[in-house]
């Protein structure tokens, strides 16, 4: 939830200093099309080793600051692309990757984030809708807490059935 990923955020005070998070911008502007985004990975693989190397342990990689003038790299791509940036420099068992994006809504998105290197995914903007969803009356006896929650359950299921799927097709093979 928004909560949860402020108390990670946050963490390092409430550690004592065991756990530090830095957030990482995986926006660039649009006005720069592919060629911008193949500066932004690079950009985006240059920090994350400079807070590596300042002993940051948890990335959140973060697309809030999209709007019209920036566009977001693909949340699957930002992160496929800095773990495996971060295993070719031997670093990638140093820190955690969790993703604060607004791309994620369905079950598959999030296995495959998950797949992909990612621990934890924040997906902003579905708790957003659930809240606009509940002000127009389209979710009836339901407050905020108990959507995320309820939301939250689901894409859990949907990934963990996902998991054991996976799992049974190897053991088969």
């Amino acid at each position: 939830t928004n909560e949860d990923l402020e108390r990670v955020r946050n963490i390092e005070t409430q550690a004592g200093g065991a756990f530090r998070t830095r957030t990482l911008n995986i926006t660039y502007d649009a006005s720069s099309g592919a060629a911008g985004m193949r500066e932004a990975l690079q950009q985006l693989c240059h920090a994350a080793e400079a807070a590596v190397l300042g002993k940051y342990n948890i990335l959140i990689l973060s697309d809030r600051r999209v709007n019209a003038d920036n566009v977001a790299i693909p949340a699957l791509l930002a992160t496929a692309g800095l773990h495996h940036h971060l295993i070719r420099r031997g670093t990638r068992t140093q820190v955690s990757l969790l993703v604060e994006s607004g791309e994620p809504r369905e079950v598959h998105h999030f296995a495959v984030l998950l797949g992909y290197g990612c621990g934890a995914i924040n997906p902003y903007l579905a708790f957003a809708t659930l809240d606009q969803m509940i002000q127009e009356g389209l979710l009836l006896d339901v407050d905020h807490k108990t959507a995320c929650k309820n939301y939250t359950k689901a894409v859990t299921k949907g990934v963990i059935k996902i998991a054991s799927k996976i799992g049974i097709s190897t053991l088969q093979s």
